[in-house]
C-alpha cells in the first residue's frame, strides 16, 4: 500500500484553510498550524468576487457563504455628496451561475472555513509558529514551537503578507508599501444599500461601502499613508468619522454609527510579486506570502483562493511531488497574478498622481481575463 502523503500548512487564513480543506478531500494528512490563538477571526468585511466564489464553491461551503452574505451584481459610483453618477453591470468572472459579487463580514468567512477545517479531519494547532530545520528531495524536517518535531513531504507557506517561512526559505521579496492606506469598519446596512458604491475625490481618494448581510455593511476610507504612530488607536473611530463628514447620501447614517475605535481598521496598501518562482524545495508559497496588492480590484482573497485550487490540483494529479511540479504551480500563476497586482496598484497610482485613468477600461481588461479558469 502506497504510504499517506504527509503536508504541513503553515497558516490559518484564507489561502491555508482553502488549501487544508482540498488536500484532505484528497486523501492527504495535513497538519495546521495557526500562529494566533484565537484563529484570526478578526476584520470588518470583505468583497468576493465570482472568481473566489467558484473556488469556495469546489471547496465546499458556497451554499453557507451565499446564506451569510450579501449578493449583488453592479458597481455605483457617486459624487461626494452621493448623487449616483454611474451604475455598471460587474462581469460575472466565476460564471453565469455564480454572482459577480458577494460581500460578507470578514469574520464570518473565516468562522466557515475554520469549521470547513475542522470537519476535515486535518490536525490543527493554534498559537504555533512553525521552523524549518532541513529538507531534501524527499521532504521537509519542522519543529513547532510547542516542541514538535516532525518530518513532512511538503510544506505549504500561507503565513501572509510578512511571511517568516517566506524569509527562511531565502525568498529576499519584501512588501512594499503603495503610498495608500485604508480606513474599514462595520456598520449597520442602511435599506437602500444593495451593491458597492464608490465615491471619487472628496476629503479622500475614495469613499465607499459594501453590503454584508441583510442588516450589515462596511465603510472605507482610502487616503495617503500616514505616520500610524501619529494616529493613537483610542482616536480610530472619530478619525475615521472626521474623513467621512466630506460625503453625503448614506454616509450621514453610516458616519453616526462609527463610535467603538475597536471596531475601526487602519491600514497600508502593499504591493508583492515574488518572481522566478514560489517555492524552495519542497516548501511552496501561496497568497499573500507569495503576492499582495491594494484592494483597489477586491481580488486579494480571489487570488489566495486560486492559489490554493491550482496548487491542490497539481498535488492531486499523480505526478511526483518534485521541483518540476512547484514550477508548473508558480506558471500557471504567475500572468494572472502579475495582471492583477500591476493593475491594481495601477489605480492606486493615478489617483496618487492625480491622473485621469481609464479606471472602468483598466478593471473590464483585467475581469475578463479572471473569468477564464485559473
Amino acid at each position: 500500500m502506497e504510504r499517506q502523503r504527509t503536508v504541513l500548512v503553515v497558516g490559518g487564513g484564507t489561502s491555508g484553510n482553502a488549501t487544508t480543506v482540498l488536500l484532505r478531500r484528497a486523501g492527504i494528512a495535513v497538519d495546521l498550524v495557526e500562529a494566533q490563538a484565537d484563529w484570526n477571526v478578526r476584520g470588518s468585511g470583505i468583497t468576493l468576487q465570482g472568481n473566489a466564489l467558484r473556488v469556495l464553491r469546489e471547496i465546499g461551503v458556497w451554499d453557507e457563504v451565499r446564506e451569510h452574505g450579501f449578493c449583488f451584481d453592479s458597481l455605483g459610483l457617486t459624487a461626494p455628496d452621493g448623487t449616483v453618477l454611474h451604475v455598471s453591470e460587474d462581469i460575472r468572472t466565476g460564471g453565469d451561475d455564480l454572482p459577480a459579487t458577494l460581500g460578507m463580514r470578514r469574520p464570518v468567512l473565516q468562522r466557515i472555513l475554520t469549521d470547513a477545517v475542522r470537519a476535515s479531519g486535518a490536525h490543527v494547532r493554534l498559537g504555533t509558529t512553525a521552523e524549518i530545520l532541513a529538507q531534501d528531495g524527499d521532504g521537509v524536517d519542522v519543529r513547532l514551537s510547542d516542541g514538535t518535531e516532525r518530518r513532512y513531504d511538503l510544506v505549504v507557506a500561507a503565513d501572509g503578507l510578512n511571511s517568516a517561512t517566506r524569509a527562511a526559505i531565502g525568498v529576499d521579496d519584501k512588501p512594499e508599501p503603495t503610498g495608500m492606506a485604508i480606513w474599514r469598519t462595520p456598520a449597520p446596512r442602511p435599506a437602500g444599500v444593495t451593491r458597492s458604491d464608490l465615491a471619487h475625490g472628496g476629503p479622500c481618494f475614495i469613499a465607499g461601502y459594501t453590503p454584508t448581510g441583510e442588516d450589515t455593511l462596511y465603510a472605507y476610507l482610502v487616503e495617503p499613508n500616514r505616520d500610524r504612530a501619529t494616529i493613537p488607536p483610542e482616536s480610530y473611530a472619530r478619525e475615521m468619522r472626521r474623513l467621512a463628514e466630506g460625503y453625503g447620501g448614506v454616509w450621514d447614517e453610516i458616519r453616526a454609527s462609527i463610535t467603538d475605535p475597536a471596531q475601526v481598521n487602519y491600514t497600508w496598501f502593499d504591493r508583492l510579486l515574488v518572481e522566478g518562482s514560489w517555492h524552495r524545495g519542497r516548501v511552496v508559497l501561496v497568497g499573500d506570502a507569495a503576492h499582495c496588492c491594494p484592494p483597489t480590484m477586491a481580488q486579494g482573497a480571489a487570488m489566495s483562493l486560486e492559489d490554493a485550487w491550482v496548487l491542490t490540483q497539481l498535488l492531486t494529479s499523480g505526478a511526483a511531488w518534485d521541483d518540476d511540479l512547484l514550477t508548473r504551480y508558480y506558471e500557471r500563476r504567475i500572468d494572472r497574478v502579475r495582471k492583477v497586482v500591476d493593475a491594481s496598484v495601477r489605480i492606486g497610482q493615478w489617483q496618487l498622481d492625480g491622473v485621469r485613468g481609464d479606471v472602468p477600461a483598466l478593471i473590464g481588461a483585467t475581469m475578463a481575463v479572471l473569468k477564464e479558469l485559473p
